[in-house]
């Protein structure tokens, strides 16, 4: 099936961005979890548009209701549901003559013949992260009961650069999570936002980098090959609307490292064995090796942007150019960083299962 992801864990999204309701089916979870739906809302809330200048307009409380798998402030191990109801949609600012360059109107309107919601991107919009969202947030919940923490910080904008992780600690990782524009370095942040606002006065946008990292994982998750920990983390973090690329641990810098350089020595205190670097990311032959996990996601720009750009007309198969109206983030980056970290949360926790 095409719209399911996991194997124990089996999350499906659906909804469009202007529809009547987005949401979630998670099947697979066990019963008697108890959930915090105040920690659930906060995560909801760091997604949510429209609480900043940073951001889209568009404001959307991003309330989940749960109507399945759910009783008594407990996961029943059934089929759990959660629903998304859409309150402030403007589709006026949408048609399906001419497609948005670098959107998936084009594609969307092939692979659907044409019958495809096209109103605020539809089923393609980064508006269908929110669900996921809230998938993730009961996926921390789980992980959090192992001692399993995840966490991230925006590592680039536009050029300007934060720190990159070195040691990772669970405090570390928590202290981010608190923060609305997460940083390693906050002196980075000024300069950040700056460079997004001057974007969003020119009618342009900007992308960056998010680095992810999860603590606590056991040795011996994820299989060699096709079911490898890297894999399935690639496969959940390509369906985020805008991420074009991700590397692990060093990533590309290990094209210019020796094999004395990327190697990871071991070293043993009392029982546990760790590495004395962690180049490789946390996982060695496609399975986790006990030191923390992490990666880093190439964002793109936002292609809704305001400047005149070229495309075609569907109606009368001429060239012609579009302005694309409408709300949209002039930077998505900030906005996805809860987004890959439910991303994180819920591979961990279907190789975990």
């Amino acid at each position: 099936m095409s719209n399911v992801f996991g194997d124990k864990l089996k999350i499906s999204i659906f909804g469009e961005s202007h529809g009547e309701a987005i949401g979630v089916v998670i099947d697979g979870l066990p019963s008697g979890i108890q959930l915090d739906m105040g920690a659930i809302n906060a995560e909801m809330a760091r997604r949510a548009p429209g609480n900043s200048a940073l951001a889209t307009p568009r404001k959307e409380p991003d309330d989940v209701k749960i109507v399945s798998g759910f009783f008594n402030g407990f996961t029943t191990g059934t089929p759990l549901c959660g629903m998304i109801y859409n309150t402030n949609t403007r589709s006026t600012d949408y048609n399906n003559n001419s497609p948005r360059p670098g959107h998936a109107d084009f594609t969307g309107s092939v692979k659907y013949n044409g019958f495809e919601d096209f109103r605020g991107g539809g089923h393609f919009s980064g508006r269908i992260t929110a669900p996921l969202t809230f998938a993730g947030a009961v996926a921390k919940q789980i992980l959090a009961l192992s001692g399993i923490v995840v966490g991230s910080h925006i590592q680039n904008i536009a050029g300007t650069q934060d720190d990159r992780f070195t040691t990772i600690t669970e405090s570390l990782l928590q202290d981010l999570h608190k923060k609305d524009f997460p940083l390693l370095n906050q002196t980075k942040e000024t300069e950040m936002c700056q460079k997004i606002l001057d974007a969003k006065t020119e009618g342009d946008s900007v992308g960056g980098v998010i680095e992810c990292a999860v603590v606590g994982v056991p040795a011996g998750l994820g299989n060699p090959f096709f079911d490898s920990v890297e894999s399935k983390i690639s496969q959940m973090m390509f369906s985020i609307p805008a991420v074009k690329g991700i590397e692990f641990g060093a990533g590309f810098e290990f094209a210019q490292m020796k094999g004395s350089e990327s190697n990871d020595p071991f070293t043993i205190s009392g029982n546990k064995i760790t590495t004395t670097t962690n180049h490789n990311g946390g996982i060695n032959g496609g399975i986790s090796n006990g030191m923390p996990i992490v990666f880093r996601l190439a964002v793109k720009a936002t292609p809704s942007i305001s400047k005149e750009q070229q495309t075609v007309d569907f109606s009368t198969n001429s060239q012609t150019t579009i302005k694309v109206h409408g709300r949209h983030d002039p930077c998505i980056v900030v906005r996805a960083v809860p987004v890959a970290e439910a991303g994180l949360a819920i591979c961990v926790l279907d190789c975990l299962l």
